[in-house]
């Protein structure tokens, strides 16, 4: 064993490896009730947390799912089946989410205008929640009009933008620009998505609080800049 590394988390590294495989198998099969035994009964039945599900387990296989996609080894229409599974799990795990006590702060999370993907943003709303923030998720393809209002009505502490594609970017801009327009320029803004793995130094553009692809560390940085 590696020297400095605790042997629990490398059998849970394992485990969710070989968790995800079975999971991605069961997704290109298109078989939900095969999926949900994978998540509830190998997984959460096992000992592995919701976090490292979500982390380890789904978003590996949904990232591989799009990468079949994109190089055309998978049609569209069973990328939205895969995908459909993933909505379905990730549906059911809410019920379970361990949460934490509130902090007396609201988060309005959305996917930016025209992003129709909106897996990242429903994980990103569960860890906000899991970490004691109220939450009001928006889901996909949110005019930025309608965004504003709701930021403003709801007197949101923070906002989280979720996008997967590098020509929604645009749309991102606009979106923080609007709503530091409305909220002030100190206005929290966290952003995530599979976005930052191929859009160098976008995080330098934004100017936000938090950024990145892994929800965990995205909601860290966000509970450090509030002191919760």
């Amino acid at each position: 064993m590696t020297r400095g590394i605790d042997p629990s988390s490398v059998r849970t590294h394992s485990s969710c490896q070989a968790l995800a495989e079975h999971y991605l198998a069961a997704q290109l099969k298109g078989d939900r009730a095969a999926a949900l035994r994978v998540i509830f009964e190998q997984g959460l039945g096992a000992g592995v947390s919701i976090s490292d599900v979500h982390l380890h387990v789904l978003q590996p296989a949904q990232r591989e799912i799009g990468r079949l996609w994109q190089e055309s080894r998978i049609g569209v229409a069973q990328e939205h089946v895969a995908t459909s599974i993933s909505e379905l799990v990730i549906s059911q795990l809410y019920t379970h989410l361990p949460r934490e006590a509130p902090n007396g702060k609201l988060a309005v999370v959305a996917c930016v205008e025209g992003e129709l993907h909106e897996i990242g943003g429903r994980v990103g709303a569960d860890f906000l929640e899991m970490a004691g923030f109220g939450v009001r998720f928006l889901g996909a393809n949110v005019p930025t009009e309608s965004l504003v209002a709701m930021v403003r009505t709801e007197r949101a502490d923070v906002l989280g933008l979720s996008l997967a594609m590098s020509f929604h970017v645009p749309s991102l801009e606009r979106t923080i620009e609007a709503v530091r327009g409305a909220m002030g320029k100190t206005f929290p803004i966290i952003v995530g998505g599979n976005i930052f793995a191929f859009t160098p130094d976008l995080e330098t553009r934004l100017d936000v609080q938090a950024f990145g692809m892994n929800a965990h560390e995205i909601v860290a940085r966000c509970r450090g800049s509030f002191g919760c």
